[in-house]
């Protein structure tokens, strides 16, 4: 018997990296899990590799929303677990952030988890089976992040509707929470880490590593499963102790 036997899952950002990560622990505990991404091509693999379904999705768009929810309803009769993975991360100081990088920003990272919210708890609450809403921050959204003017503003955003969203949702069994990562080895920050820097950034952590996909994805499959079922509204840090 897996911790997720029944439960649906939605898995955004999925084709890769923290997302493809987090699909396959969920899919190895029992759910029947949605890898939605832009990166078809990718996304269409990693789900045939987990034994996933892949579906395209925009996260700006409030249209390509309500189509995958629409879908994942319409076949399957529920939605258990919205993972609000998908982000993106280009590091600028205020001076050279344009408003073109942080209007990017905040669409996919700060409107996509409003977005994704949204339209999960109208499926939620239909269904009538309560959810787990499991929102990506960041320990930017818990500190000051030098270079990460636009970065940092959406992730205290995530954690803010996190906890607002907690509140409002309670009543209908749905909880929603917030992980926020480290340093986690990732195509995003690929050239943060290039060329012996990865070394420099490990020395860095009070446990002297940097931290992996699977780490993140330990995270959310127990704020997915029942083992967290008194958990909403919290920001759960998984950074090798640098946030302290």
């Amino acid at each position: 018997m897996g911790e997720l036997d029944g439960k649906v899952a939605l898995v955004t950002g999925g084709a890769r990296g923290q997302g493809a990560a987090e699909a396959r622990f969920f899919a190895r505990e029992g759910a029947t899990v949605v890898i939605a991404d832009v990166l078809d091509e990718q996304g269409e693999q990693t789900a045939g590799e987990l034994g996933c379904e892949y579906l395209h999705l925009d996260v700006t768009s409030e249209e390509n929303w309500e189509s995958v929810v629409d879908d994942i309803m319409n076949r399957h009769g529920r939605l258990d677990i919205l993972m609000n993975n998908a982000g993106i991360f280009k590091p600028a100081q205020l001076l050279n952030t344009s408003t073109e990088m942080w209007n990017q920003t905040v669409a996919i990272n700060q409107t996509g988890v409003f977005l994704g919210m949204r339209t999960a708890v109208k499926a939620m609450i239909k269904a009538g089976n309560g959810g787990s809403i499991i929102n990506t921050s960041s320990i930017a959204g818990l500190e000051g992040g030098f270079g990460a003017t636009a970065y940092g503003a959406t992730k205290w955003a995530v954690t803010g509707m996190t906890k607002t969203v907690a509140k409002e949702v309670g009543k209908h069994g749905i909880r929603v929470n917030s992980i926020h990562p480290g340093a986690i080895v990732t195509d995003m920050i690929a050239h943060m880490v290039e060329g012996g820097k990865d070394e420099k950034m490990a020395a860095r952590q009070p446990i002297k590593r940097l931290g992996t996909p699977e780490d993140i994805a330990e995270m959310a499959l127990f704020l997915a499963s029942d083992r967290s079922s008194y958990c909403t509204g919290q920001a759960f840090t998984v950074d090798g102790g640098i946030h302290g």
